[in-house]
Formats: structure tokens, sequence, C-alpha cells
């Protein structure tokens, strides 16, 4: 008989997965930003491949909200988690800064790093199935 799988491990409380696209400029076409780097500018994109720079990007953007200082504070308190297959950014802090971050998104104050947008922002916690004997 195969052993049951009923127990959950939290791997990350308190995290949001911010799920991003490459950016696209008018008619559906990419943007500079999300294209390749060419020749004439190797090193243009080569920093969106490292997910801790992406993620300080996502801050720098935000943090200029000075209409919406919930957002602003709510940004300037997460902090970086992982990237995962260089599109989704993990980001942990306190559950009211990530209240602030979706309800921010929701309205569309959420700004994504450059060269990106923001497809949505996925659940608040991450959990890996295990099996017990």
């Amino acid at each position: 008989m195969p052993p049951k799988m009923e127990k959950f491990l939290q791997i990350a409380p308190h995290s949001l997965a911010i799920v991003l696209g490459p950016a696209e400029g008018p008619a559906g076409q990419r943007s500079e930003a999300a294209r390749p780097a060419s020749p004439a500018g190797p090193r243009q994109l080569a920093r969106h491949h490292i997910g801790y720079e992406i993620f300080a990007d996502f801050k720098a953007e935000n943090m200029q909200h000075f209409w919406n200082k919930k957002v602003t504070a709510a940004v300037a308190e997460t902090f970086f988690l992982g990237w995962i297959d260089e599109q989704v950014l993990l980001i942990q802090g306190k559950e009211e800064h990530l209240e602030a971050l979706r309800e921010g998104w929701s309205r569309r104050a959420l700004r994504p790093p450059s060269g990106f947008h923001i497809r949505c922002l996925g659940e608040q916690t991450f959990y890996l199935l295990t099996c017990l004997p």
C-alpha cells in the first residue's frame, strides 16, 4: 500500500510571487528593454538575468509612490526571497505589507521592474507536499 500524502510543510511563509513577462511596446511588439542584447550593447539586458537586481529595480520603481505612501512603505519593508525560472520574483515581508502590494497591483499602482510587466501576483505561501511513512 503506498504511503498517504497528507502533510504539508510550509517553506516560504509571508511570501508573494510576482509573475513577470517581457514588456511590450505599441502593437504588441517587445520594447527595447525586453529585446535580447545586440553586440553593440551586450550589457543592456544582461543584468536582468540576476534575480536580486530585478528585485532592486522593482523596489526602485515603486519607492517613488509619493501619492501612495502605503505601497511605498510596503515595498521598503519587503525582502528578496528568490528568482524562479527567469520569470517569477519571490519576495517576503509582513502580511500587511504584502496585502498593500496586492491592493496596489489591483489598483494598477504597482510598477514592474524595467523591461517587464506584471502578469499576476501569486499566492502568499508556497507548500511542499511531503509523504508520511
